[in-house]
């Protein structure tokens, strides 16, 4: 298995630096990771270092709790398009799931949809599965995967629990076939990465990209 090709090669951290991003869209380069997954601060950096590549770039929107205003999610996607990303990973809006707002998160996807659809971006929903109850996350499917997304994430990897083989087997039992499934959050090895993709992942968000495809362990902490 080419594992490299499932990698969104990841550094998300608010310390991050331009060194830190030099870093990632290299090895991404290297490696042929399918994307580098970058704050939208740098997005234009990253394009820059990427040009040239298959590497796509990729940000994150209104991350890593959701709550954001609708119009500022939107706002962000509009300047990452502008600065030239071409994924979208956009965290909803956590809060409105626990409260059983499934009007407000309605709402929140039809004014998001068509901005990332008609620039032709690849958006990735963001739900934070390890939060949720199976009754919550199979709602999210149902929603979201009838609303045309590309993929469903499971994790920021900032929640206290990130990606797991049932939520992933989860999400594929009830979303349509077309909607791919993106984990992330906590993956630190080449055998957790292999059953999360057996499992039925496409994509793995994640920050050891380079030790999970040389088979080396991981003992940092966080995305």
């Amino acid at each position: 298995m080419n594992i490299a090709s499932y990698i969104d090669h990841t550094v998300l951290k608010p310390t991050t630096l331009i060194a830190d991003i030099e870093k990632v869209c290299s090895e991404a380069k290297q490696y042929h990771f399918a994307a580098v997954c970058v704050p939208p601060n740098f997005v234009k950096k990253a394009k820059e270092l990427t040009q040239g590549s298959e590497v796509k770039v990729a940000t994150v929107i209104g991350f890593p709790f959701g709550y954001s205003a609708i119009e500022a999610k939107i706002a962000e996607i509009v300047l990452a398009i502008v600065d030239g990303a071409d994924e979208l990973d956009v965290v909803i809006n956590i809060s409105a799931i626990k409260n059983n707002d499934w009007e407000y998160l309605a709402n929140e996807i039809n004014h998001i949809m068509p901005i990332i659809k008609q620039k032709n971006k690849t958006i990735k929903i963001i739900i934070e599965s390890g939060i949720l109850t199976d009754d919550e996350i199979i709602k999210c499917c149902e929603l979201y995967g009838a609303s045309g997304i590309d993929f469903l994430k499971t994790s920021t990897g900032y929640a206290e629990k990130g990606a797991t083989v049932e939520a992933v087997k989860l999400f594929r039992q009830h979303l349509p076939s077309q909607v791919q499934i993106k984990a992330s959050g906590r993956i630190r090895d080449y055998a957790f990465a292999k059953q999360l993709i057996d499992a039925g992942a496409t994509r793995l968000g994640c920050s050891a990209g380079v030790a999970i495809v040389n088979g080396e362990p991981v003992e940092e902490k966080g995305y």
